[in-house]
């Protein structure tokens, strides 16, 4: 099978669509199909693996995404030649997917990574929540009616897609990770390397240093809880447009002895630093399926989190972690917990080892491949039918 993986985004740049898309495209390979990833930008990257079509575009700003207006001819030809497109993002990628599969009669298949909803209000904060939702609600059952499927990586996002007028099929499959390489890390890494104490408690939060993950949150939760537990430290780990800016609020915390910034490390090193940790914390809400908390929970760390759409799907309260309201004293007091309770750690931990083995990328990619193959054969057969369908008399 030929497969073409349409992304506004790809490497280098690490964030969780990229690595899903690097998961995905292997698993795929591994099981003898042809992976193609179409993406603009970064034409000069060096890339590590086959079949990576980069087309040139702008950049916007140091955001690693690049603003195209569509493929070079060497580009269409490959992609009119896909059995199936799965596209990552609806905005070009998924314009792009939709035009050729409509064009070409090839099976469209698209997969909802992002609260665009919660997205638009961190970044585009001078326009109306109202009228991004009309947006949304406007561009949605459009772009999704020019696709055979939809998938939501979760129930929450299902319901979110549904919210906003989406009428086509939705399945709901959840993102998918390297299970093992969570559990036994190739690369370790010892406390003292950032400055933890053995002795200390560690909670740790990986992702974008930037205002949708509500670090600030985070830290301002942890700051009451640093007070009480001398011995409770925070880990945090990736690069952003506001790291400065979150090591100066630690600072005016009085906490900046007990939280440690890693900035951005390599995506092959992540399970090294979350095997230094007791637990997980997060307090974002703009999650759909976050592969940096499944990673967590396949580690075999419980997870705290703020009850939202993605997160709460992924969090099993009681089970594999625990949840909280958006209020920084409650997270506070559930984050006290973690750090001070070592039963109700082990004990979560264990749910979470127990329950990581559902997000594994070969059981993930199992099911996208069935599917793909059911959309194959399905417009393989419209296609007969059609060819077999009675022609009308000539007029002349």
């Amino acid at each position: 099978m030929r497969i073409g993986l349409l992304t506004d985004v790809y490497t280098p740049v690490v964030n969780g669509v990229t690595n899903f898309i690097r998961l995905h495209k292997r698993e795929l390979e591994r099981r003898g199909h042809e992976v193609w990833v179409f993406t603009p930008g970064h034409t000069d990257y060096q890339d590590d693996e086959p079949r990576v079509v980069r087309s040139k575009a702008f950049p916007l700003s140091d955001t690693g995404y690049h603003l195209s207006f569509g493929y070079d001819r060497r580009t269409r030809r490959i992609l009119r030649e896909m059995d199936i497109l799965h596209a990552q993002h609806p905005f070009l990628s998924g314009i792009i997917a939709a035009a050729f599969g409509q064009r070409y009669d090839i099976p469209v298949v698209f997969t909802n990574h992002t609260r665009y909803d919660l997205y638009a209000q961190q970044y585009l904060p001078l326009v109306p929540p109202s009228l991004s939702e009309t947006f949304l609600e406007t561009f949605f059952p459009a772009f999704t009616q020019r696709c055979d499927l939809v998938i939501a990586p979760s129930q929450g996002i299902y319901d979110l897609l549904r919210s906003w007028g989406t009428r086509c099929r939705i399945e709901i499959v959840p993102n998918g990770i390297d299970v093992e390489a969570f559990r036994q890390p190739v690369v370790r890494h010892r406390r003292a390397e950032v400055g933890i104490p053995e002795d200390a408690r560690v909670a740790v939060f990986v992702g974008r240093m930037s205002g949708e993950k509500n670090v600030a949150f985070l830290l301002r939760a942890f700051a009451p809880v640093a007070q009480e537990v001398p011995y409770a430290h925070l880990l945090l780990i990736g690069g952003g447009p506001r790291l400065e800016e979150y090591r100066s609020l630690a600072s005016e915390l009085g906490v900046d002895a007990r939280v440690h910034f890693t900035g951005q490390v390599p995506y092959k090193e992540i399970p090294g630093y979350l095997a230094l940790a007791d637990f997980f914390a997060t307090a974002s809400i703009s999650e759909v399926h976050p592969l940096t908390v499944l990673e967590a929970i396949a580690a075999g760390l419980p997870v705290l989190g703020i009850h939202s759409p993605g997160i709460a799907d992924s969090i099993e309260h009681g089970y594999n972690g625990l949840l909280a309201q958006e209020d920084p004293i409650a997270f506070a007091l559930k984050m006290a917990r973690l750090f001070q309770d070592d039963d109700l750690r082990e004990r979560l931990g264990q749910g979470a080892r127990e329950s990581g083995e559902r997000y594994s990328i070969t059981r993930t990619t199992e099911h996208i491949l069935e599917l793909y193959q059911e959309l194959i054969a399905a417009k393989r057969r419209s296609k007969r039918v059609f060819s077999l369908a009675p022609r009308l008399p000539s007029l002349q």
